[in-house]
Order: C-alpha cells, then sequence, then structure tokens
C-alpha cells in the first residue's frame, strides 16, 4: 500500500491534547517540517516527549512558545532558555528523565512491556519513593513505559511502503519512536520505490509507518542537520 500523503493531511490527524514523540537528537533527526505544519495547524494542549527542546526558535522550541504544548517530556532543556523561563514561570510543566532511562522508556514500550526496573537516580529528586520496590533483596525504581499518540520522524530515505532508513546520526530515537507510538508520520529527504532500499539498510519496516511525507529541505533549519543537507 502506498503511504504517502500530503503533509498537511497526515499533521491534521492529530488532535488537541494528543501525545507525541518527537524523533531528534539536538538538530539531527528533528522533522522540522512536520513541526512547522503542527504550529500551522495550531494544535494545542499537547504532550511532546524529545530528548530536548531544540534550540530557541526552531523545531519543538516554536510550539512550546506559540502555547501550543502544556508537557515536555524531556532529558535535558539546557541549551534553551526560553523553554527554561517557561519552566521556571510554570506556564510549561516538563519532566526530566536521564537519557538512558528516557530511550529505554520508550524501547519498552515498543517491546510491548509495561515497565522496567533500574537503580539510576534512586537517591535523588528523579525518583518519587512510591515508585521503589525491592527487588531479589535491592532496591529498584519501577520505570512505567512511555507511548505516545503519534510519533513524527525525519529520515533520509523512505519507500512507497514506509520503509525508513536515517542518515548517521539523525537515526538516534527515531527507531524506538516508530515502535511505541499509535500512528508515525514520517518525512522523508528522499522518496523511492518500493524495493529500492537494500533490506540490510532499512532501519525502520514499513509495518510501524502510517504516513510518508516530503520534506522541504530549504527550510534553514536544516542547516543544523548532521551532513548539512543541500535543498
Amino acid at each position: 500500500m502506498d503511504k504517502y500523503r500530503e503533509k498537511a493531511a497526515a499533521i491534521a490527524r492529530i488532535g488537541d491534547g494528543a501525545t507525541i514523540m518527537v524523533g531528534g537528537f539536538g538538530s539531527p533527526g528533528t522533522p522540522f517540517g512536520l513541526l512547522a505544519e503542527l504550529e500551522r495547524q495550531g494544535q494545542r494542549d499537547l504532550t511532546i516527549i524529545k530528548n530536548d527542546a531544540n534550540e530557541a526558535g526552531i523545531g519543538v522550541s516554536r510550539l512550546i512558545e506559540a502555547g501550543q504544548v502544556r508537557r515536555l517530556i524531556t532529558s535535558h532543556i539546557g541549551l534553551n532558555k526560553r523553554v527554561v523561563a517557561l519552566m521556571n514561570s510554570g506556564e510549561l510543566a516538563v519532566d526530566f528523565h536521564p537519557q538512558g532511562i528516557l530511550a529505554e522508556k520508550i524501547r519498552c514500550a515498543g517491546a510491548g512491556c509495561l515497565a522496567f526496573l533500574s537503580d539510576i537516580g534512586l537517591h535523588s529528586e528523579i525518583t518519587d519513593p512510591g515508585d521503589v520496590i525491592e527487588w531479589r533483596g535491592r532496591p529498584a525504581k519501577v520505570e512505567a513505559a512511555l507511548t505516545a499518540d503519534f510519533a513524527l520522524l525525519h529520515a533520509e530515505r523512505a519507500d512507497s511502503v514506509g520503509n525508513l532508513c536515517y542518515r548517521a546520526t539523525a537515526r538516534n530515537f527515531s527507531p524506538l519512536m516508530a515502535m511505541a507510538a499509535d500512528c508515525v508520520i514520517v518525512e522523508a529527504a528522499g522518496q523511492v520505490p518500493a524495493g529500492s532500499i537494500d533490506p540490510d539498510q532499512v532501519h525502520t519496516p514499513g509495518a510501524f509507518v502510517d504516513a510518508v511525507t516530503d520534506a522541504d529541505l530549504s527550510d534553514p533549519a536544516y542547516g543544523l542537520m548532521e551532513g548539512r543537507y543541500a535543498p
């Protein structure tokens, strides 16, 4: 089945109050075009799950600055003073998780598990005492899996049935998020016929992908991507 969709129609599936995973580690792998369309359409009260908040004025930060995001679940926001200010003022709720824990919470959901046990941060402010149990004589924190209604991802190539190939470090969280979200929308820098991607180069199988759109690489934000894409 051909999974190509117009960007506006794909993003229109997202409603107010949705929980959305967003690929990217800083700029590499961030689906700037999909986020720009989400900003344009104006969905609100969103929960965003992303490793970081991007830099001020681009990507996820634009949604936050526009008041469309209610909660951010993330690893760090230290590179974005605007988002830090919104958190400190109480205008944005932020849940922090150590980076590896965040990745595993997403992976765990994609594997069909409800939670996993960890000893990371047991005696710190990131741990609610109610989440600590004893496991085989040792204290352990119960880390709940993270799911989402949607995942927005950026791929280097996609074929017509949704098989994806990411570019270098732009892969980061995307394969995990593709497995953990109910609906996966992808922007691809290049689209090719089904079967054109070598099976060994398929990083996310098409079975996990619901819609593929074109990435508009004329957006200046893509200049920050790994590899310096040319329009």
